[in-house]
């Protein structure tokens, strides 16, 4: 079991941790509701340093990055952010990653940790052209702070004009007395606010400033747990759930990420399926009848036959009501429609509704 370099200030304060991805992470420190309604309303702190981050640099690292990736890399510009995915050759996704444009010929890619080593084979198989490729993910920290106060409870800590900072874009700099961080404008909630990646060494020094930064803030540590309900407030998809090696980012709402404006592993078949339709479709819904969705609960209709299965599901914190993701057939998935989701022998009643749940 990997340890990240806030193991033991998690511990210190009280986490409950448990294993995730091969790492000893923090799942909850107060509560996944008090944790969670932080994060919507003010501001809290996730160590995500987990994540795994690649460093492509050279001549062919854009071109590289266009033939593994699903989106098109070329409309990224220096500083620019860009959320995409590694589809394989099956018609399913390796990871879906996150590419940030450094320079003309640097890129940073951040994948899933449970992905790192495969994605890292995956586009190494596709180097063809001499790439430098680095794996920094060992010595590399995460935190994303996260939430509508993340801006005011940072910006003591840099001369970044964070507040200014487009949503998807990021900048380096000097933050808590540390030089060379990257703040980036992005995260895994849809409540706003900052990724900043920065080097092991400095971990407890960030933390510390961050924590003493934000008190006036009520700024907070959050586990795990809310992350996934955050995430899934947003319909935003988690690997190893939604989204999978046997789903296709067509099936999955991921088509404004899959851009035929260039070719790319298995781009043929997927432009294919994009133009003949998808046989079953990732959809949200609500749930009528007392009852929480869980991973892999068949979802039936009135009749109790089996059209397709839940791939997350909770009890909305915000919403006060349980939610959940999955694939149904095509003609099923209309925004509305009666569903049904087999809790323990019991058909639970459930409706189709839009993305995202959280308005």
């Amino acid at each position: 079991m990997k340890n990240t370099a806030l193991t033991e200030k998690h511990i210190s304060l009280g986490a409950k941790m448990v294993p995730f991805a091969g790492y000893n992470m923090p799942v909850q420190y107060q509560g996944i509701n008090v944790e969670h309604a932080t994060v919507r309303n003010g501001v809290g702190v996730f160590d995500v340093s987990h994540m795994g981050e690649f460093i492509l640099k050279g001549d062919g690292a854009l071109d590289l990055i266009q033939r593994v990736t699903s989106n098109d890399a070329s409309k990224l510009y220096d500083g620019k952010v860009q959320y995409s995915c590694l589809p394989n050759t099956d018609g399913g996704i390796v990871d879906d990653l996150l590419v940030y444009r450094i320079d003309e010929k640097t890129y940073m890619l951040v994948v899933n940790a449970s992905n790192i080593e495969k994605d890292w084979n995956w586009i190494q198989k596709y180097n063809t052209g001499n790439v430098e490729m680095h794996n920094i993910s060992d010595h590399t920290s995460l935190l994303a702070i996260q939430g509508p106060k993340a801006a005011d409870a940072l910006q003591s800590l840099t001369d970044i004009d964070l507040a200014s900072m487009e949503y998807y874009s990021f900048k380096k700099g000097t933050f808590a007395g540390v030089e060379n961080v990257v703040v980036s404008a992005t995260g895994y909630t849809g409540a706003g606010g900052f990724e900043i990646y920065f080097e092991n060494k400095y971990a407890e020094q960030m933390w510390d400033a961050i924590f003493a930064a934000g008190a006036e803030y009520g700024i907070m540590p959050i586990g795990l747990a809310a992350r996934d309900t955050l995430r899934l407030e947003m319909g935003f998809c988690l690997y190893g759930n939604d989204i999978d090696d046997t789903t296709s980012p067509i099936e999955a709402g991921l088509g404004w990420i899959t851009k035929f404006t260039k070719p790319f592993t298995n781009s043929e078949a997927l432009l294919a399926q994009k133009e003949a339709g998808v046989e079953r479709k990732l959809i949200g819904f609500e749930m009528i009848d007392r009852g929480i969705p869980r991973h892999d609960y068949p979802i039936v209709d009135a009749e109790g036959t089996v059209i397709g299965k839940v791939t997350s599901g909770t009890q909305s914190p915000s919403l006060q009501k349980a939610i959940g993701m999955g694939y149904v057939k095509k003609e099923l998935s209309k925004e509305g429609s009666e569903i049904f989701i087999d809790i323990r022998n019991s058909k639970i009643k459930a409706k189709i509704v839009k993305f995202p749940f959280y308005k």
